[in-house]
């Protein structure tokens, strides 16, 4: 099937007014409550800012009332984000039928991102299959050993070793060349589906990790239940991601729009071409009360490098087109407190780990006590910190 957007047209409607993404917004809720009725859709409500503004945009600008929230009670979510839900009415809570330990002890931890983890854990599973099937005979080195000096494991037995020269010289093992999308994204070869954007060589050395790594947290804990839901209800789901969150949902933008009516699971992301700053003036503009997770919404004076007592019109309740860049005071994103996505890419001090360490100490203390392959979620931190070259404080 035939892509519906480009990258150009996403740019485009992230350019748009506010206002504008709005109304595009009710457009299509509009068409999705068209298409399987009131009694039909549900919102899928994780008592974050992007859900809150959902929300309100699907009761009190489209008017659907009777449209039921939807949260899916994660035991390692904020608990304020429960609290928060539950001052709405028509919620229904689900609840997963496994534990993050056992999430964690079964697939492996969440880190560097969904697409990466993927791109790991695939390749990882690909190349124990090679290595299954290869036989040490008739001089060939085995598929194994040549993967391992590719990730700089020195596994050769003399200097003149053909296959070592190869791998020196940058020849790619011909199984890599025939192997699937997410295993040539980790060695960094391109793909005819994806761009240089999707190059995950960068994390070719998880590889040789001695626990496993995985993005199946979110759909073992989140996402099954709420498809067990869809299936008993035959409601279909309307969902606040935005396309700037990830690579992975740029793509699912372009490929199916806002409304995949076609999709196996359909689905309405009506507030696709957002950016996290829309969220954050719509809860200013409509005085939403959002987590107190999240604290309070205020100017970001160190990103528009100005001072802090510098008079604007934001102070005075006039907006204008040059808008001030708003953040929140305390968590910027929320959901799963140990969930590892994005957090190599934080800053020191403003770790999420580091924070979690303060505001929410039983939780932190999990770090020590979740394992895989015997491994705690801390240590495989520290090994990731080590031979990764990264610096995850926690």
């Amino acid at each position: 099937m035939a892509n519906r957007h480009t990258i150009t047209d996403l740019y485009q409607m992230q350019s748009l007014s506010l206002d504008d993404k709005v109304q595009m917004t009710k457009r299509r809720i509009d068409d999705w409550v068209n298409q399987f009725g009131e009694d039909g859709v549900y919102v899928s409500f994780s008592g974050g800012k992007d859900s809150t503004v959902l929300a309100h945009i699907v009761r009190v600008v489209c008017g659907y009332r009777n449209i039921p929230l939807v949260f899916v009670d994660v035991p390692t979510q904020y608990p304020e984000l429960k609290q928060f839900a539950m001052t709405f009415d028509n919620l229904e809570i689900l609840k997963p039928k496994i534990s993050f330990a056992e999430v964690c002890s079964k697939y492996g931890f969440p880190l560097f991102s969904k697409e990466t983890s993927e791109c790991i854990s695939d390749s990882r599973r690909y190349i124990s299959i090679l290595t299954e099937e290869k036989k040490d005979g008739q001089g060939i080195i085995p598929f194994a050993y040549r993967i391992a000096d590719l990730i700089g494991i020195d596994r050769r037995k003399d200097k003149e070793n053909i296959a070592y020269q190869n791998l020196r010289t940058g020849n790619i093992p011909s199984e890599i060349l025939r192997a699937p999308v997410r295993v040539k994204q980790l060695f960094g070869l391109k793909c005819d589906d994806f761009g240089p954007m999707y190059d995950k060589s960068r994390y070719l050395f998880m590889l040789n990790a001695p626990f496993d790594v995985s993005n199946k947290c979110c759909r073992v804990m989140k996402k099954n239940p709420a498809h067990t839901y869809e299936l008993q209800t035959g409601r279909k789901p309307i969902i606040a991601t935005m396309a700037c969150e990830s690579n992975l949902r740029k793509s699912n933008w372009i490929k199916h729009g806002c409304n995949s009516f076609e999709s196996k699971n359909p689905k309405s992301n009506p507030m696709s071409f957002w950016t996290e700053q829309d969220v954050l003036w719509y809860i200013v503009k409509n005085k939403l009360p959002i987590c107190s997770v999240y604290g309070e919404v205020v100017v970001d004076y160190t990103a528009m490098k100005q001072c802090e007592n510098q008079i604007s019109f934001f102070d005075y309740g006039i907006f204008n087109d040059n808008r001030a860049l708003l953040r929140t005071t305390k968590c910027q994103r929320t959901g799963c407190v140990l969930c590892g996505f994005g957090c190599h890419l934080e800053k020191q001090g403003k770790g999420r780990f580091e924070l979690l360490k303060n505001t929410h100490p039983k939780f932190h203390n999990l770090l020590y006590v979740l394992k895989n392959n015997g491994i705690t979620y801390a240590e495989a931190i520290d090994w990731v910190n080590k031979k990764g070259g990264f610096d995850i404080k926690y």
